[in-house]
């Protein structure tokens, strides 16, 4: 099994995905656990003396004013703990659960927290034991951090609330965690609140996002690029010498992955025949415009990141001083501020629901015999007798719709809470959730074009299509998705080619013949 090790400087998005999806097992790193022996040192001499420092020796948020006698510090860490762990609705996914509490475990071994080694080495335990906390849908405003998703996982590791084993059975997190032989911990100064205090979460859901947007934007290319074989249309607006001239990266990639899976094809340059057509319509022509601008937002967001997954976010944090614990101090900040990563989860939303609607456009194309250029109505076997693909593209219209309500950003939001306290929030959970949901309406989007183009192409007999347009077609037919003819029920038909294209399938089908794809 792969092992991620945990050092001071922050982890990789490969780290993330490895232990979020992967049940990579998890190390710390002599150099982590020598910061977090240091950080301790500095907060527990800052807690020996009579002055009170934030969330060491006072209370949280609007009550931080009340300075905390010794004898209660470790009640009012477990009682943050269990007061924020206050989340409702369904469950989270357990990849993010994951996520959320390996990232916040790269925090606290960056040696800022405060937080002991043993804490940080049970953190570990817990994920490597396979035990997940039940982290619900709703508690974040993305401010503070992911308070309310990241104190249930806290909950779990002082051995309180429920969490699903290895299993797959939820049961409280006592029986789990003395099933795996871990003792839970009992927090001192400090550590509730840095078990909570950061952006972890979404994240998380940033991370996973990219991974499968990348995959999903080389899949789109390659069903525009069949699309643009069913209608006859021309690669001539692919060549590199026009995007050189508007030279944004992404739109180039697109382009050239195009043009990779149209070599060779016999189908392109037909616009001058029976029907002539000087241009190909916007969402044929302009694919790789469209395809190209979401592909860079694609790259700020892992440029964003990037920053993160360097970072160390609590509040508050501790700095080392020239001289020892003696110079060390402990200090409030704002970057537990999730506006930098909410606005990149809601610029991706609203890259996803372009394409699918670029994509959506290009089906109806496909299915309509006014604009099709020769094909069958609906790509039906016998149109009247037969429906065709009609109702498959209207489910796809339902969810380039939903695409759309999704696109609207979260960010823009806010509501104040812990009495005007915390009076500003990036809601970047919430931009996070609606993400997760995009992404999955966006595979189920292109796998729907990738069935009416494979079906159109079929229908033009006498003309042969590129080569790798004829691997997908024999790949996605083995997957279980039929070819044309009469109607049939066209759900199992739908789910065969979302799985193909969320699988990698569909990549992996064209690559065969144009090596790898951008």
């Amino acid at each position: 099994m792969h092992t991620v090790v945990v050092g001071t400087s922050g982890t990789t998005a490969e780290d993330v995905l490895a232990v979020a999806r992967g049940d990579a097992r998890i190390e710390l790193s002599a150099e982590a656990l020598t910061a977090l022996a240091a950080a301790r040192e500095i907060v527990d001499a800052l807690a020996a003396k009579p002055e009170p420092v934030y969330g060491v020796s006072t209370g949280f948020g609007a009550l931080a004013s009340r300075h905390i006698s010794p004898e209660l510090r470790a009640q009012l860490q477990r009682n943050i703990v269990r007061s924020h762990a206050a989340g409702m609705g369904p469950r989270v996914e357990r990849e993010v659960v994951r996520a959320l509490m390996f990232l916040r475990l790269k925090t606290v071994c960056s040696g800022h927290t405060g937080v002991r080694p043993e804490v940080a080495q049970t953190m570990a335990d817990i994920l490597n034991a396979g035990i997940t906390p039940v982290v619900h849908e709703y508690g974040s405003l993305g401010c503070s951090g992911d308070l309310a998703p990241l104190s249930h996982c806290a909950l779990t590791l002082i051995g309180e609330g429920d969490a699903e084993g290895p299993d797959g059975t939820v049961r409280p997190a006592a029986e789990l965690l003395a099933d795996a032989g871990i003792a839970p911990v009992e927090l001192r100064e400090k550590e509730g609140l840095a078990l909570l205090n950061g952006t972890d979460g979404m994240l998380g859901m940033l991370i996973m996002a990219l991974a499968d947007l990348q995959k999903l934007y080389t899949s789109a290319d390659i069903t525009a690029a069949l699309s643009l074989e069913a209608l006859l249309g021309t690669d001539k607006v692919l060549a590199a010498e026009l995007h050189a001239i508007r030279p944004h990266p992404g739109q180039g990639a697109a382009a050239a992955n195009m043009l990779k899976v149209l070599a060779g094809s016999g189908l392109t340059g037909h616009h001058q025949d029976d029907a002539p057509r000087v241009q190909d319509a916007y969402s044929v022509r302009c694919a790789p415009q469209v395809a190209g601008a979401g592909r860079d937002t694609l790259a700020h967001a892992r440029t964003v990141a990037g920053r993160e997954l360097a970072a160390a976010v609590d509040n508050p944090v501790v700095l080392p001083g020239d001289g020892g614990a003696g110079g060390g101090r402990v200090e409030s900040n704002g970057n537990f501020h999730g506006a930098p990563v909410a606005y990149v989860l809601d610029f991706l939303a609203i890259a996803a629901a372009d394409l699918g609607s670029i994509a959506e456009r290009r089906t109806d194309r496909l299915l309509d015999k006014n604009r099709s250029h020769g094909l069958p109505p609906f790509l039906a076997d016998d149109a009247g007798v037969d429906s065709g693909l009609m109702i498959a593209q209207y489910t796809q219209a339902a969810l380039v719709s939903e695409m759309k309500r999704l696109a609207v950003p979260a960010s823009t939001d806010s509501i104040p809470s812990s009495a005007m306290q915390e009076d500003h929030v990036s809601m970047g959970w919430s931009s996070a959730r609606k993400l997760r949901t995009a992404v999955d309406n966006l595979t189920r989007i292109v796998a729907i074009e990738l069935y009416a183009a494979t079906r159109a192409i079929e229908l033009r007999a006498g003309l042969a299509p590129a080569p790798a347009s004829s691997a997908v077609i024999e790949a996605v037919r083995l997957a279980g998705v039929e070819g044309p003819g009469p109607d049939r029920f066209l759900a199992p038909d739908l789910a065969a080619a979302d799985a193909f294209v969320r699988d990698g399938g569909l990549v992996r089908a064209a690559e065969t013949v144009t090596g790898p794809l951008d």
